[in-house]
């Protein structure tokens, strides 16, 4: 998800390294260009780095469980996806019903949708009410920024010991070294609760606009 601000990276790098990134399968580009013409805010979706950089990190992970807060139209939970084995989960979590319509129709389509649960409704409220047990293997937090560490707070306790937790958007196109809306404040805020949590080992990585990886020890 990504601010109506000034790119961080020159746009000629940032083709660079697209163009040098492995492509997605084409559903993935007809996800994308469906979002860029119907949808409102179509810069919330991930693009084909981090979709790529998501698939890479849950694999890596070994990820069998995962968990989603902000599905929007559906292309990060379907790279996560792929990344699980045959029973896997993701649980993806949204409240809105035409963001995740559009979402469940290209699910449907996909070899790896059936992984997916679609959780409508608050997402905070959501994940207090998932249980401890089992725990997940990786999270990704891409939702409303102000409340970034709340669902911090919420999903950590749920992810297993060794399990990766992602959050995207956490430069916020530069707003985080002069924060003054509410959104860039909770960037903030998140980015510092992290870095001095003793429960995780943490790294800010300038992928994009910025994604806070931590796993939890």
């Amino acid at each position: 998800m990504l601010p109506a601000m000034k790119p961080l990276i020159d746009p000629d790098i940032e083709r660079y390294a697209h163009d040098h990134t492995r492509p997605r399968p084409p559903l993935f580009d007809e996800l994308r260009e469906l979002t860029f013409s119907t949808v409102h805010d179509p810069n919330m979706q991930v693009g084909r780095i981090e979709g790529a950089f998501l698939k890479l990190l849950a694999s890596l992970a070994g990820a069998r469980r995962a968990l989603e807060v902000g599905t929007y139209t559906g292309y990060s939970a379907l790279c996560i996806a792929e990344a699980l084995p045959d029973d896997g989960e993701l649980i993806t979590c949204d409240r809105d019903p035409e963001v995740t319509r559009i979402a469940r129709s290209f699910f449907d389509r996909s070899e790896h949708g059936k992984k997916i649960r679609i959780a409508l409704g608050d997402a905070l409220e959501t994940v207090r009410a998932l249980p401890m047990e089992p725990a997940f293997d990786l999270a990704f937090i891409d939702a409303d920024k102000a409340r970034y560490s709340d669902y911090y707070d919420a999903v950590l306790p749920r992810l297993r010991a060794g399990g990766l937790l992602v959050a995207d958007n956490t430069l916020w196109s530069g707003a985080v070294l002069d924060p003054q809306t509410p959104d860039a404040r909770g960037i903030v805020a998140f980015n510092a609760k992290v870095t001095a949590d003793p429960r995780v080992e943490n790294v800010l990585v300038t992928v994009r606009d910025g994604i806070m990886l931590a796993r939890k020890h």
